[in-house]
């Protein structure tokens, strides 16, 4: 129904008194505006990013304004203008100043063919009024820019040529408050069809909605009664809902199927039994688990998801590069036994760099194989039993901390996390003072970061950003030794998985790769078959490089001053620490509710302690 004058005005005055309420009460806006706008502000800030569109859609414009904590989309000045009134002189009552960053696009670049043999600078038009803090914000968004790794092409910062191209060609005196106004070549269309360059267009938003907000970090400081510790803190402090069904529907798609058990053998006793008959001259077959997912149906559902009105640069990064693991993840499943099955795996974990196989050699060469002796040892029954004390334990700090031990047939000897439970195999037998570094190793490390992970509103912080694994393991391999359970063996083990991986990767045997680890490693031959088992599983899976890899990448980083926190709010890389930093400040994250029982006793403290003074790993060994 087409409203009449009236009672569009009506209308627009029902707007204008809930903005005003819910601001004079800190309250959250979200409102839709006009035909096709938004007016989004998720807490009172003082500064307000505006686009209106014109009549034009799928402006990258839109996309940077819809970026920030506070912006508003309208169609037109008439529309824009009573809104921004209300909301500034709310702002300016708070914070006793505020400023209007407008934000849109030039009509056209620089006439470029397709196949044009050079690049030239992309104009950008920055202006501002003449207040001396939009002086200042205008001088550091234009910074911001020229700073920006924008590939291809650099910037050219101009002014306005005349004014009818500032703020929108409305008169000089139309708004009352301070601002700032940015006009871009659209570069990320194509010259010739105008379709978008993807790739570049994500990183025009990201780069311009990071200037923005460094813009409008030196306004704060310079102008209001507020001080900003960093840009980044002006961020959003509020998932929208596209976030939340994004997060659920990519959540949904990854506990679909369980990688690491698909891809690892149901007959791992038999399979020994068989390779030992052959006088470990010929591989055996290993057999796995029916495929138990639809991997086309899955994948359609992966890339039906919609990230697009995640109005979030960095989240929505986040989810693409989850998006892309998952995949890659998937097209292993569909070539399992396929001799493609181990480039995935070298796209997934990457290969063996050489300094990680001249880590792993140092190791070996300085861990000789230990004199063997009796030890006493416990069955799959009592490492259960341990299991579950641990996790009661971690169940009283946090009744968040629901996790289940099961006992299985269907795996190689050892233990293994799939979600909020811990498999452990019934052909685990291992040396008893072994037993409480391992299930740190499990349940201290990843079930605490799956469960710290459950709490921080997004389910993406359960399953893992990314890359986690690397750092997950090498922070349980940690743990191990914070505990005092590390020993000589285990320190070998994981040194020598390297070299084991690095020959499969180097197109090695089954038969070859085992010999390396008994004749020129040392190991004895029910081990050095469980690891080779591991390497070649699903036709050669190169993680077994990541833990010590990721053992590395964790004492480096507590060399260089870093902290271990911020790793147990979730399964991260150490990739993702400047944006788990973000998301912090930001107020996205919570600390994390459940601390790992293992750094407690002071003992642990003291081997910390070595290590950031550079305790080697060969010497990290404490049994």
């Amino acid at each position: 129904m087409k409203l009449s004058p009236v009672s569009r005005q009506d209308a627009e005055q029902d707007l204008l008194d809930m903005v005003k309420t819910c601001l004079e009460s800190g309250k959250a806006v979200r409102q839709d505006v006009g035909a096709d706008g938004r007016l989004h502000i998720d807490r009172p800030l003082p500064f307000l990013c505006v686009h209106l569109t014109k009549g034009e859609k799928n402006l990258a414009a839109r996309d940077i304004a819809a970026a920030h904590a506070s912006y508003l989309i309208a169609a037109d000045i008439e529309e824009a203008l009573p809104i921004i009134d209300a909301v500034g002189q709310e702002m300016v009552k708070r914070f006793g100043d505020f400023i209007v960053l407008d934000v849109d696009e030039l009509e056209h670049d620089i006439l470029l063919a397709d196949d044009s043999p050079f690049l030239p600078h992309y104009e950008v038009k920055v202006s501002s009024s003449s207040h001396g803090p939009a002086l200042n914000a205008k001088s550091v968004f234009i910074k911001a820019v020229c700073d920006a790794e924008i590939r291809f092409r650099t910037p050219r910062i101009t002014s306005p040529s005349s004014e009818g191209e500032v703020l929108w060609g409305a008169p000089k005196n139309a708004l009352c408050f301070p601002w700032l106004s940015v006009r871009f070549a659209p570069i990320y269309r194509q010259p010739e069809s105008g379709a978008d360059y993807p790739g570049l267009r994500e990183t025009m938003i990201a780069d311009l909605f990071d200037a923005g907000l460094r813009a409008f970090s030196a306004f704060a400081n310079d102008a209001t009664s507020i001080k900003v510790s960093s840009h980044r803190a002006l961020g959003r402090k509020a998932f929208v809902d596209a976030v939340k069904r994004a997060d659920r529907s990519i959540d949904d798609i990854a506990a679909s199927f369980d990688f690491l058990l698909s891809v690892t053998p149901i007959n791992a006793r038999h399979a020994f039994k068989e390779f030992q008959e052959s006088d470990f001259q010929r591989a055996p077959n290993f057999l796995y688990r029916p495929l138990g997912v639809d991997v086309e149906e899955q994948k359609r559902k992966l890339y039906s998801v919609a990230f697009e009105h995640l109005e979030d640069p960095v989240l929505y990064h986040l989810y693409r590069e989850k998006q892309q693991e998952i995949d890659l993840q998937l097209t292993m499943l569909a070539n399992l036994h396929n001799p493609k099955f181990q480039d995935f795996s070298r796209a997934l974990y990457g290969a063996v760099e050489p300094e990680l196989l001249s880590l792993a050699e140092d190791v070996l060469a300085r861990c000789p194989p230990p004199v063997q002796e009796a030890v006493a040892t416990a069955d799959c029954y009592h490492v259960a039993n341990r299991a579950r004390d641990m996790v009661a334990a971690y169940h009283e700090q946090s009744a968040e901390f629901d996790a289940r031990v099961e006992i299985r047939d269907d795996l190689p000897p050892g233990l293994m996390v799939s979600g909020n439970k811990l498999f452990v195999s019934r052909h685990t037998v291992m040396e008893e003072r072994r037993v409480d570094a391992l299930l740190h190793h499990e349940i201290g490390v990843h079930l605490l970061t799956y469960f710290n992970g459950s709490a921080q509103g997004l389910r993406l912080f359960r399953s893992g950003l990314s890359g986690y694994e690397g750092v997950q393991e090498g922070l349980a391999v940690l743990a191990e030794h914070l505990v005092g359970g590390m020993t000589r063996e285990r320190l070998r083990l994981v040194a020598g998985r390297v070299v084991g991986c690095a020959a499969m990767l180097d197109g090695a045997s089954f038969v070859d790769t085992f010999r390396i680890m008994t004749d020129r490693l040392g190991f004895d031959k029910a081990g050095a078959f469980n690891s080779v088992l591991r390497i070649f599983r699903g036709g050669g899976l190169s993680k077994d490089a990541i833990y010590l890899r990721g053992l590395n990448e964790i004492i480096q980083h507590l060399r260089n001053g870093g902290a271990l926190e911020p790793f147990w709010m979730g399964k991260i890389s150490a990739a993702h620490f400047p944006v788990m930093q973000e998301l912090t400040l930001r107020g996205l994250l919570r600390p994390p509710s459940i601390s790992p029982g293992f750094l407690a006793p002071a003992s642990a403290q003291k081997r910390l302690e070595k290590i950031r003074s550079g305790l080697p790993i060969a010497e990290m060994a404490t049994l």
